[in-house]
C-alpha cells in the first residue's frame, strides 16, 4: 500500500494579529510531516484594506507604507526561519489575500490561515478562509489568533457522511496518522450518505484506529454539538468537510461559517 503524503505547506504571511499563530502552526505541521514550507507574503493593495481612502497620491502613499511594513516583516521572519529546522521558500505579492494565496496554491497540500481576525482595517479572515477554501481546493488549517501551537495528538472528525467530509478525511490521512487518538463524531440528521463506521474502516486500512460516537439530536445546531464534543473528547483540533449542504445556504450563515466565527480550537476544513 502506498502511504498517503502531505508535504507542501502554504503559509499566508502578513503583519497582523494572527500572524504568529499561523507561523507556529505552519512550523508544527512542516516538522510533523517532514514537509516544505512555502511563505506567501501579501502586501494588501489599499482598496483591499478599506473603502475610505482617496485615489491617486494618497493611495500610492498607502501602498508604499504597506510594502515597507511587509518588507520589515519579511526581514524579521526570514531571520527566524533561518534558525528553524525546516526547508522553506518565500514569495512576495501585492493584491488581496484570496487571490494572492489561490494563485500559488495549486500544488499545496494544506494552507495555513486564521479562523478569523476582528481588527480593522484588515479583511474579515473568516470570509478570506471561506473563499480560499472554495477556490484553492486544498484543505485549510484555520487557527485562532491566540493559539501558541498546533497540537496533533487528539483529532475530532466531525462526520456528516457527505462528499466534502470524505474528501477531507482522505486528504488529511497523514495528519490523522500522527494522532494518538481519533474520534469520528456524527450527529444524525438523516442526510448521511456514508456511515461513520465506514469512515473508521477506511482509516483503519491506513493504520488509524478511530473510535465512533453517534448521537441522535435533531434539536441543536451542528456546530454547537461539535464544539461540545470537542471539549468532552479533549480534542486538539476539529477536522471537517465544509459546505456540505450547498454554498447558497452557507452564504446565510451555515455550519462552516459559524465554526469559523465561534470555534475556540484550530479547524482543519476541506471541500
Amino acid at each position: 500500500m502506498v502511504e498517503a503524503v502531505m508535504k507542501n505547506i502554504l503559509l499566508l504571511v502578513h503583519d497582523d494579529e494572527g500572524q504568529e499563530a499561523r507561523l507556529q502552526a505552519a512550523l508544527d505541521l512542516t516538522r510533523a510531516l517532514d514537509g516544505h514550507l512555502s511563505c506567501i507574503d501579501v502586501a494588501l493593495f489599499p482598496a483591499m484594506v478599506g473603502d475610505i481612502y482617496s485615489p491617486g497620491i494618497a493611495e500610492a502613499m498607502l501602498l508604499t507604507d504597506e510594502r515597507e511594513r511587509e518588507g520589515k516583516n519579511k526581514t524579521t521572519l526570514e531571520a527566524r526561519l533561518a534558525h528553524e529546522d525546516v526547508s522553506w521558500d518565500w514569495t512576495d505579492v501585492t493584491g488581496n489575500f484570496v487571490d494572492g494565496v489561490c494563485d500559488v496554491a495549486m500544488l499545496s497540500d494544506v494552507i495555513v490561515l486564521n479562523r478569523k481576525l476582528d481588527q480593522f482595517p484588515y479583511p474579515d479572515m473568516r470570509d478570506v478562509a471561506s473563499r480560499i477554501l472554495m477556490h484553492a481546493r486544498a484543505p485549510i488549517v484555520a487557527m485562532p489568533d491566540d493559539c501558541k501551537r498546533l497540537d496533533l495528538e487528539r483529532a475530532l472528525v466531525a462526520w456528516d457522511g457527505q462528499a466534502s467530509a470524505a474528501a477531507t478525511l482522505r486528504a488529511c490521512v497523514p495528519l490523522l496518522q500522527r494522532a494518538e487518538a481519533v474520534e469520528i463524531f456524527t450527529a444524525r440528521d438523516g442526510s448521511e450518505k456514508v456511515e461513520p463506521t465506514l469512515a473508521a474502516e477506511y482509516l483503519s486500512r491506513h493504520g488509524v484506529h478511530a473510535t465512533v460516537h453517534i448521537i441522535e439530536d435533531g434539536l441543536h445546531a451542528a456546530d454547537r454539538l461539535i464544539e461540545a464534543e470537542a471539549i468532552t473528547f479533549g480534542a486538539d483540533y476539529v477536522l471537517m468537510g465544509a459546505y456540505s449542504h450547498g454554498r447558497f445556504m452557507e452564504t446565510f450563515g451555515g455550519v462552516t461559517k459559524r465554526m469559523l466565527g465561534n470555534a475556540q480550537l484550530p479547524l482543519i476544513l476541506g471541500h
